[in-house]
């Protein structure tokens, strides 16, 4: 194993031109090259196409990639096509000659990676015609899609275990930056015959700055963050593609360049926006929840909700997509009553099961619990997937406060009705029970005889399920969704309810907010030995390149690179094979033109 391991690291440094792998890769690396099946869980930014891809070019075989998107596909093979992989993607993009030539490739047994997408793979001539071929991994990409519990389930990612099966010997990897316990259970039974390997990374990602804002006047707030974010690519998401068209307008209006993506523009301008967003600087992306899974553009400076997000899970992502360099981001997240009631009536209104719906709206409350939060945005945050950490320093609550008062009291009494009710049951049961409501099944499981029957009927409903949320965000309570929502007590939770601490609850979620301090400066690289006039040189050249390979920027180097060059100026080629990002297939095709610009 560790002859293969070393062939690992010579190929991460000669083809990719890292020094080292990310914190938790090689990990995951090392089964899959022992041909295990493996199940990760990494954040976006991680490096999870990695964790496939170098396994694909060491190893024996053909690699199957299920991509969800079109986008991503084309995105990725240019990325390993300029790093000297032989990859390819079918997808209805394709005309019939390009098709004809990957068949080609793949019968001749040329192609490392072939990306397909999930509809594709539900074809009887595909799984005879990749068997045949040597096909001998196969990699799926936002794996949460097969899953009834994840934010973006898609029927036609239920097909994949029975595609797995169909190809016969063929090892399964699974890859997602999104999902819980439930989550990771479901995507495990319906993936793979035997229990995979599983990882689960850390959810942290440090270099984004996390914030929320109640709603006063969203087209200010927007403006008033993009007003220090000039030049910045980034992307704001909206609940509407009116919503989009109005804020896109505004921006441009102000002197931003704002483009728009959503379902019902025109496909060619959808895609050319798209297009224009991946290949370009200093583009703000007006969009709908339909752009940007699969969008690999490692510079996004910026992500904003201009609404309420979906769940923890879909805002994660979202922000996800910003400092997938390992950079400063930041994130902003408007939210108001309207957003809730709007989304509740969505989960109402909408064809899904009683039980689905029952998950959704447990999700809502998990995501306003973080809105509402009493702590550190980042402990909220991770601790619903299950991480436990100390303040962060670099959120909203962290560097303004928020407005609390002591909790206590309402804590112990929401804490003895779920002790005393055995840990079963859901939020509105529990209120009945606190309030001293003695509907059907309080009475049938004797809940009105106890203690703490009636015990907070000072409340209302509303502000005892507003309560809950706080106490989940505070880390007093899980609540487990695949048990109906049944609340458990934490052991931070045992001990304010034993007396032994106390907790703090906010008084003005969902209110406006009046002026706070200003956040804590960041600096925007890592760097700050960088020659900006050098660097803009830089991003010309690369710009130039990209447009004459009809690539994204970054496919030629990513500014983590372009910084790098612009502190370190090496004046040989020698000396550029340590930067980041640079490894002999890049060296030998643009080497020469950027040290042109290094050496002036």
């Amino acid at each position: 194993m560790t002859a293969i391991l070393d062939a690992a690291r010579a190929c991460l440094s000669s083809v990719f031109g890292f020094d080292s792998f990310r914190p938790g890769q090689e990990d995951i690396i090392a089964p899959i090259l022992n041909g295990e099946n493996v199940l990760a869980i990494m954040p976006t930014g991680a490096g999870k196409s990695l964790c496939y891809q170098l396994p694909a070019i060491i190893g024996d075989g053909l690699t199957v990639v299920v991509s969800p998107l079109i986008a991503l596909m084309r995105d990725q093979v240019a990325q390993l096509t300029n790093y000297g992989i032989a990859a390819a993607a079918m997808n209805s993009a394709n005309d019939a000659e390009e098709s004809r030539r990957i068949f080609d490739l793949v019968r001749r047994r040329e192609l490392k990676l072939l990306y397909l997408a999930p509809e594709r793979l539900a074809r009887p001539d595909t799984v005879d015609f990749l068997r045949r071929s040597g096909a001998t991994r196969l990699a799926i990409d936002e794996a949460h899609c097969v899953s009834q519990w994840g934010h973006d389930f898609r029927p036609e990612y239920l097909a994949l275990g029975e595609f797995a099966r169909a190809l016969g010997d063929v090892q399964t990897l699974a890859f997602t930056a999104t999902a819980d316990a439930a989550t990771r259970a479901d995507i495990a039974e319906r993936l793979f015959d035997s229990p995979p390997r599983i990882f689960v990374g850390g959810f942290d990602r440090p270099n984004l700055t996390l914030a929320m804002q109640a709603k006063d006047s969203p087209r200010r707030q927007l403006l008033s963050f993009l007003k220090d974010r000039r030049g910045d690519s980034g992307v704001i998401y909206c609940s509407s593609r009116a919503g989009c068209e109005d804020l896109a307008q505004a921006l441009n209006e102000a002197g931003h360049r704002a483009l728009v993506y959503h379902a019902g523009l025109d496909k060619g301008l959808r895609e050319s926006n798209q297009d224009s967003f991946l290949r370009e600087d200093g583009i703000v992306m007006v969009a709908t929840v339909a752009f940007g899974m699969g969008i690999d553009k490692p510079d996004v400076r910026f992500v904003a909700h201009a609404d309420l997000p979906k769940s923890i899970e879909a805002y994660y992502q979202e922000i996800g997509r910003a400092g997938r360099d390992g950079l400063h981001a930041d994130t902003l997240t408007l939210y108001g009553l309207g957003d809730v009631r709007l989304r509740r009536q969505q989960i109402e209104d909408s064809q899904a099961s009683d039980e689905q719906k029952r998950v959704e709206r447990q999700k809502l409350n998990a995501l306003l619990a973080l809105c509402e939060a009493p702590r550190c945005r980042r402990q909220t945050l991770l601790a619903y997937f299950g991480e436990i950490t100390q303040p962060c320093g670099n959120c909203d609550l962290c560097v303004n406060g928020a407005s609390v008062r002591d909790g206590t009291v309402d804590a112990q009494k929401a804490l003895s009705a779920i002790w005393r009710t055995g840990q079963r049951f859901g939020t509105e049961h529990l209120i009945n029970v606190l309030i001293g409501q003695d509907g059907e099944a309080v009475l049938r499981f004797g809940h009105d005889q106890l203690p703490t029957f009636g015990v907070g009927k000072d409340k209302s409903r509303d502000q005892w399920r507003a309560l809950f949320r706080q106490f989940l965000a505070a880390g007093l309570m899980v609540q487990d969704l695949a048990e109906h929502g049944a609340w458990r007590i934490t052991e931070q939770g045992g001990e304010v309810l034993r007396g032994r601490a106390r907790i703090d609850v906010r008084t003005d979620f969902l209110k406006a907010k009046g002026k706070t301090k200003a956040a804590r400066p960041v600096p925007a690289v890592l760097r700050n030995d960088v020659d900006q006039d050098l660097l803009a040189e830089l991003k010309k050249l690369r710009r130039e390149l990209a447009t004459d390979q009809g690539i994204p920027a970054y496919a030629v180097f990513p500014d983590r690179t372009l910084i790098e060059l612009a502190a370190e100026r090496p004046t040989s080629l020698s000396e550029m094979r340590g930067i980041h990002g640079i490894g002999e297939s890049k060296l030998e095709r643009y080497g020469d033109l950027f040290l042109e610009v290094l050496l002036g």
